[in-house]
């Protein structure tokens, strides 16, 4: 059998100079692309080693440590210990990513069942079904740019998560416990009295509030209807909006007792503040029940979660 040691080099450096630059991308590094090449360099001429007889202590588990060891010191260099050791175990997650997609989806195209003469037969290929370079060449790209895509996603969704607090709303006796998000982005308040405006997804808490609050909050208009006989009628607010390609609408809004926000272990009791009730799902999978004004997290009494 002829072996193109060569060839077999050359597209081990392209798939390492992947794999690393992976890795830098995901840990948001500064990146050299010569120091890049270097360490892909380094680590495809271990393709090599194996066909050198005098180097087969390199196939050593101890070996193959020490090696990546410095694969990642070559790619990245060494400013100070944490920044080394996140480097080179993020190297080990995106190289076992993208290798175990590769032969995860291999194996899933591969067919273990047949009939013969009209009879069913299963076979197992085993882990020495060799896999052709074509799919190699054609899959890397493709893992790659999907794992990619994927560690973004969960990265993104960390830091959303980062910004989901536990609330608690106190009205007139009722307690309403949600998931609030921190959104920098509501600006909304009162244009009378400057409070602080959160909104509150009401289709989630309709069985606890009185039904003609929950009537008002899908139509503002029925406000005047059955006036000094409507409940918490001293805490109605109105409270004008103007929302992305509608005209200036108007959101039905209740005054609370106190309004609890709990996040990065402080709690945080606010009491000027006003609750915004929609209809509308403030969030499509579920990850919070109301949207908190940024002005609530600085309010002044402030004390330290027990």
């Amino acid at each position: 059998m002829t072996v193109y040691l060569d060839v077999i080099w050359f597209l081990n450096f392209c798939f390492d100079f992947l794999l690393l630059l992976l890795t830098g991308l995901l840990l948001k590094r500064r990146m050299k692309k010569r120091r890049i090449m270097l360490g892909a360099f380094i680590a495809s001429l271990y393709v090599l080693f194996l066909f050198i007889p005098t180097l087969s202590i390199l196939t050593l588990p101890a070996s193959k440590l020490v090696y990546s060891l410095a694969i990642a010191w070559s790619a990245f260099g060494y400013y100070r210990f944490r920044y080394f050791i996140q480097n080179w175990l993020m190297f080990y997650l995106v190289t076992f990513l993208v290798g175990g997609g590769l032969m995860g989806t291999h194996y899933f195209l591969q067919s273990d069942f047949e009939i013969i003469q009209g009879v069913a037969v299963t076979h197992s290929t085993g882990f020495g079904d060799p896999v052709s370079w074509v799919f190699v060449i054609l899959g890397f790209p493709i893992i790659w740019y999907f794992s990619k895509q994927r560690l973004d996603h969960l990265e993104a969704r960390k830091i959303h998560y980062d910004q989901i607090a536990n609330v608690k709303i106190n009205v007139d006796g009722i307690t309403l416990e949600a998931a609030g998000l921190i959104d920098s982005g509501n600006q909304l308040h009162d244009p009378i009295s400057r409070l602080p405006v959160m909104i509150l997804d009401v289709s989630k808490f309709a069985s606890a509030l009185p039904a003609e609050i929950v009537e008002m909050a899908q139509d503002y208009t029925k406000l005047g209807e059955n006036e000094g006989t409507q409940p918490w009628e001293e805490r109605i607010r109105l409270i004008p909006y103007r929302a992305v390609g509608q005209d200036n609408q108007f959101m039905l809004a209740l005054k609370p007792d106190l309004v609890t926000i709990e996040h990065s272990d402080e709690t945080i009791n606010v009491k000027k503040v006003l609750i915004g009730l929609s209809y509308r799902t403030l969030s499509g999978e579920d990850e919070y029940d109301c949207i908190l004004h940024p002005k609530m997290m600085v309010s002044a009494s402030n004390q330290t979660a027990s």
